[in-house]
């Protein structure tokens, strides 16, 4: 059995941030206890329902905000995921948080109770541009986290920035990237914001309050990330994500995200929580209490799915091929390797994309790399018109020899 991965949802926030449409809810944080109550009894059901006990590789604690959650919560639901699982003792243990959430001595109980990575939603270093985004912190709030964390002890710091907002200056995003830089983290995420439908900044921009971002203005801040991070002695591995080069060709990325790009199995756990494994994608009831009353009221549970299950969708041969190569090519510097991809579905790359990879290659948009050839990858140009890309891969009529293809 492949090793997985497993991300645990937690959905409380002290302020649902404008732009944000995830599965998260403000002024819930009395159902916490409950909720915690119910998440390890998701993770204990599925845990006792699989076939063989499963090999854990990353845990990723996402919001939300789950840095809402005490260090003793996180050490009762680490007690239940090792009863259940397997986890590598190398394994990376994600928690993502917000700057103005968390202290010295918080860091440093969550630090004993497992989590040994952090993602820390910084955004911005502009006190407006927080604003405009409802963030309930300032950026010197993100410079103590980082302190704080280095101090008891995290040698894996994230940060996520967003560029493209609305009124933001070349410049403004200049200064709040090379303030992040000098912070020394080993990794930074960098997103350009998208206007949801339904979130406050969405009806926003539909009622002509606030302008949408300037799609060239934000490629403008995307390409100067990238030389200005280059330069920092950071390796850019995914679209939006650089890792810290450690030395002998290695670099400090996100494993757990990893495990999604290469479209490998994990489990998800929480309410709204999405999964991926033996065949089937899975998501979980999206309310609180109603994600709380269905582990209450328990149920029968087969794996994957568990009581809150409320999405089972299989994931056929042709979906399984399409998605490996839409996310594989996120990739920008790995790609898609043509001998990995032989492996897993039994045919070569060609045989499925031919004529597209062709047309895409003549477009400079796609290129090969690595030993022989093997890999092929976004050029430069392809990284900033991905979607123009992705979309020669999905969607389609399967090939008729499609049916018959490996599955892992």
């Amino acid at each position: 059995m492949l090793d997985h991965s497993i991300y645990l949802h937690v959905p409380f926030c002290q302020k649902r941030c404008a732009y944000c449409d995830f599965n998260t809810w403000a002024h819930k944080g009395h159902l916490i206890p409950a909720y915690v109550e119910a998440l390890c009894k998701e993770v204990q059901d599925v845990a006792a329902s699989a076939p063989e006990r499963i090999r854990v590789k990353t845990i990723y604690f996402g919001g939300g905000t789950p840095s809402l959650l005490s260090a003793e919560q996180y050490q009762k639901i680490f007690d239940v995921l090792r009863r259940g699982f397997d986890l590598l003792p190398d394994g990376e243990i994600t928690m993502e948080a917000n700057p103005g959430t968390v202290s010295w001595e918080y860091f440093q109980h969550v630090r004993e109770s497992g989590i040994n990575r952090l993602s820390l939603g910084v955004q911005s270093s502009s006190p407006e541009e927080l604003r405009f985004l409802g963030r309930i912190h300032d950026y010197p709030d993100a410079v103590n986290a980082v302190a704080w964390a280095r101090q008891v002890g995290f040698d894996n710091v994230s940060l996520d920035l967003i560029f493209g907002i609305p009124g933001q200056t070349l410049e403004s995003w200049q200064h709040t990237l090379e303030l992040a830089v000098s912070l020394n983290v080993e990794h930074l995420s960098l997103y350009a914001l998208t206007i949801e439908e339904g979130t406050p900044l969405g009806r926003w921009v539909e009622r002509g309050i606030v302008s949408t971002p300037d799609d060239d203005l934000a490629a403008d801040m995307y390409e100067w990330a990238e030389t200005v991070l280059e330069d920092a002695g950071y390796q850019h591995y995914e679209i939006s994500n650089w890792g810290k080069r450690l030395g002998e060709g290695k670099i400090a990325s996100s494993r757990h995200n990893l495990q999604y790009w290469r479209n490998l199995p994990y489990l998800g756990f929480g309410a709204g929580a999405h999964g991926s494994l033996a065949g089937y994608r899975t998501e979980d009831v999206h309310r609180i209490e109603e994600y709380i009353q269905c582990m209450q009221t328990g149920g029968r549970v087969e794996f994957p799915f568990s009581s809150g299950t409320i999405v089972r969708w299989p994931i056929d041969p042709w979906t399984e091929v399409q998605e490996t190569m839409m996310m594989g090519l996120r990739l920008v510097d790995e790609g898609v390797s043509r001998q990995t991809f032989l492996e897993r579905f039994g045919r070569p790359l060609e045989d499925y994309f031919g004529r597209d990879i062709d047309e895409l290659q003549h477009k400079g948009l796609l290129e090969d790399s690595g030993a022989d050839g093997d890999r092929l990858r976004l050029t430069r140009r392809g990284r900033l018109l991905g979607n123009q890309v992705f979309v020669h891969f999905v969607g389609g009529k399967a090939p008729e020899f499609a049916a018959g293809v490996n599955k892992r």
